[in-house]
């Protein structure tokens, strides 16, 4: 059918903010990674301790004699130290191809060439992996201190411990500021996101060996900021008021911790281009 007018008329559909672009991009991969169900099968084992906790929290709420066992404000620490290794799966698992997998397919000029900024695709890349991050972390820790007001019928322990709002938010935060930004950067070096998975496993094992080898020949966990894992940990005990489990001043691994978001932000800056700029 031949088209007789084709003057000029003014467009009536919808106009997107050019700055929301990366919900687009974090959208879009938050969906595709839940209709994975290898992933949801890591989502669901994250998750597991906090149905433990749960049971122990309606158990000693509800029966008296074993109030030995009842949540503390050292418990929501230790919840979050248990999280670790389902933070490291997590992690490997949604980050490793997030910006790798681009590169292979050469999608990173398709994503620059529209009206889309480097900042805005990280910050697309980056917001699927925190939320990930945070499903584990924050929310079951937030959810834990709200059953325990709950199945006690008071808020007495919140009131007391008012604190651990605060420091659960902080802690997960800066976790998931840490290791995010840390592993984006090492997608960002490779084309395979198998290879960026065992570069970041490596990165969090080897550095976590160095230190516990220096321990043992020096007696001493004053170089516990050479270790990723010790790093955060040391971190968390302070931001929960618990007892340091290292030597190492909390000041320095608040330095390392920035260091490696800040390394990891210039190492982003460099390789997140639209096309290869070879030096």
């Amino acid at each position: 059918m031949p088209i007789h007018d084709q003057s000029y008329r003014r467009y009536k559909g919808s106009r997107e903010n050019v700055r929301s672009a990366w919900t687009v991009i974090a959208t879009t991969g938050m969906l595709s990674l839940l209709k994975k169900r290898v992933f949801l099968g890591v989502l669901i084992g994250a998750w597991i301790p906090f149905i433990v906790r749960t049971v122990q929290i309606y158990v000693t709420a509800n029966y008296p004699q074993a109030s030995m066992f009842a949540m503390k404000a050292e418990s929501f620490r230790q919840f979050f130290q248990q999280q670790g290794i389902f933070v490291f799966f997590v992690t490997v698992y949604v980050g490793s191809g997030l910006i790798a997998n681009d590169r292979r397919a050469n999608a990173l000029q398709i994503y620059l060439s529209k009206p889309m900024t480097r900042a805005e695709y990280v910050l697309g890349k980056l917001t699927i992996l925190a939320v990930f991050v945070l499903l584990v972390t924050l929310v079951p820790g937030l959810l834990l201190l709200l059953l325990q007001a709950m199945f006690s019928g008071s808020f007495q322990f919140v009131r007391e411990h008012i604190y651990l709002v605060p420091a659960m938010t902080l802690f997960s935060l800066l976790q998931a500021a840490v290791v995010c930004f840390t592993m984006l950067a090492l997608s960002s070096l490779s084309n395979s996101s198998r290879f960026v998975g065992i570069l970041y496993a490596g990165v969090v094992l080897f550095s976590d060996a160095v230190f516990n080898t220096l321990r043992g020949i020096t007696g001493s966990t004053a170089m516990s900021w050479l270790s990723f894992p010790a790093t955060l940990a040391q971190l968390g005990d302070l931001i929960f008021r618990v007892p340091l489990r290292y030597t190492t001043p909390p000041a320095v691994s608040f330095i390392v911790a920035l260091a490696l978001v800040a390394v990891s932000v210039s190492v982003l800056e460099r390789k997140v281009r639209g096309v290869e700029v070879i030096t």
